[in-house]
């Protein structure tokens, strides 16, 4: 506790939620290990860490930026294919670990490209515009994916947008992309290990950015741009390069996704509408802005419904109550006080504490 002291504020904070995430994942080892989770609490280890990026990604738009984006499944889309195409395309010449690393390079280099793109002209809009318009490029995206056909023989690769048959490949030649089959086969890489260190990787680049000088120019502009442009910051400079990391980082969630099925296919459920409502509801009951929260609120929403299987008949409306549950307790403005008065803030606790450290 000594060290952390000499450090600033939000190192101290960073450095709390890793060493919370490195904790919960040698606990769940632990447990795995000893058989005291069961293997369907254990398949959703992968996409807990598979969402937790993504709300990250999602709460540097949302929370920092100032923007309501609804698009974060479209870049996560891109992430997953790019990767999972160049993954079936190198699997019988790459080694599987330098594999993974190039699929996650070019998974997140995709989803930043199309995030710049995408931003150019996106920016110029706000509010409810600014949401549509990012739920149009998400929709767009899963369905150009699910007409595209990717084909590869003795010639080389066949790219067709109409069917199957009109690749003319050879005998010997195979599939990648197969319209809205997606892609079967693709190596499943993706570990609760890997999807943690990835975590953590994405959480010290978002805390980072945050409190560089770019961030908190960043942060001027969602608070009063026209201040912001009065003062001479180049506003669509540091949005851009704001929304840029944000699709990078989702990119990166798509990657972990893809690399953890045997079948990836862009449907409504995976890369629709409804992923980038789930991911925003994620985000506004972690606390906008909180990263930390956005984990924590991934965590209990997705393991939840599971805890609750054996009440089969009420599990649904359980999930609902604490859903709303959570939502007034972070959002209501008499609770807020309620908890302001009583010590219950986040604040309030680290005060608590170092009182009781001074007084022994």
């Amino acid at each position: 506790m000594k060290l952390l002291k000499n450090v600033t504020a939000p190192t101290q904070k960073l450095i709390r939620t890793v060493a919370a995430v490195v904790l919960v994942y040698i606990l769940m080892e632990i447990l795995i290990a000893a058989g005291c989770i069961s293997s369907l609490i254990q398949g959703l280890l992968v996409p807990v860490c598979t969402y937790s990026i993504a709300a990250v990604a999602l709460n540097l738009c949302v929370g920092y930026l100032g923007e309501l984006s609804l698009g974060h499944a479209g870049f996560m889309c891109l992430g997953a294919f790019a990767s999972a195409y160049f993954s079936k395309l190198t699997a019988d010449t790459i080694p599987d670990v330098p594999r993974f690393i190039l699929a996650l390079i070019i998974g997140t280099a995709v989803a930043a490209l199309f995030g710049f793109l995408i931003a150019i002209p996106v920016l110029r809009l706000k509010g409810d515009y600014l949401a549509i318009v990012t739920l149009a490029f998400g929709e767009i995206i899963k369905n150009v994916m699910n007409v595209i056909y990717v084909g590869k023989d003795s010639v080389g690769l066949h790219f067709s947008m109409k069917d199957q048959l009109s690749l003319g490949m050879s005998v010997d030649g195979k599939m990648i992309i197969n319209g809205a089959q997606g892609i079967t086969g693709t190596p499943r890489q993706s570990t609760f290990t890997v999807g943690v260190v990835l975590l953590i990787l994405a959480l010290i680049i978002t805390s980072n950015f945050v409190n560089s000088r770019t961030g908190r120019a960043v942060k001027a502009i969602r608070d009063n741009r026209i201040a912001a442009e009065t003062v001479g910051l180049p506003v669509s400079k540091y949005k851009l390069i704001a929304f840029t990391l944000s699709a990078a980082i989702a990119g990166v969630a798509g990657v972990l996704y893809s690399h953890s099925l045997n079948s990836l296919t862009a449907t409504t459920n995976n890369f629709g509408y409804n992923m980038s409502i789930m991911i925003l509801v994620y985000v506004v009951l972690g606390g906008i802005g909180n990263f930390s929260g956005g984990i924590i609120a991934t965590t209990v929403l997705l393991l939840l419904p599971e805890l609750l299987r054996g009440m089969a008949d009420y599990r649904m409306l359980i999930y609902s109550i604490v859903l709303i549950a959570l939502m007034i307790f972070n959002w209501s403005p008499d609770v807020q006080k309620w908890k302001a008065v009583n010590g219950l803030t986040l604040d309030g606790i680290k005060a608590r504490f170092s009182k009781n450290k001074e007084v022994q």
